[in-house]
């Protein structure tokens, strides 16, 4: 495995994890319920674009996770289960991310709390590593 660079980010796909926050599990719940797919997984990712170089990606996927995905499972209040599914790729740059849940006078919806990201435009849906 090549060493590390100030280009690339120290993890790797096998060892990441994501976080979910409490109120976050909640409003996937909420979600799923909410659009009639109680088994729906929450897919997050990222892609190439954005003012700063990749964007975020959220969106709820009603199928089987792919292969070669990572599944993160959670359990919500009212005992439903929740997933949270990352491609490897997108991993490599999401690993330790906190997936939180803000609610606020002028915002409501996910905010990913990414310690791999070292610039983020103002918008805080595209960000730079």
């Amino acid at each position: 495995m090549n060493q590390p660079t100030s280009q690339q980010p120290e993890i790797t796909p096998r060892g990441g994890s994501i976080s979910v926050t409490p109120q976050a599990v909640e409003a996937i719940a909420r979600q799923t319920t909410k659009r009639g797919t109680p088994d729906a997984s929450l897919r997050l990712g990222i892609r190439g674009g954005g003012c700063s170089g990749f964007s975020y990606v959220i969106e709820f996927h009603d199928g089987e996770p792919h292969a070669r995905d990572r599944v993160f499972s959670y359990t919500a209040q009212d005992g439903s289960a929740v997933r949270v599914v990352v491609d490897p790729k997108s991993l490599i740059y999401l690993s330790g991310t906190v997936l939180e849940w803000e609610q606020t006078l002028m915002r409501q919806g996910f905010k990913f709390a990414n310690p791999n990201e070292k610039a983020g435009c103002g918008c805080g849906h595209s960000f730079s590593v």
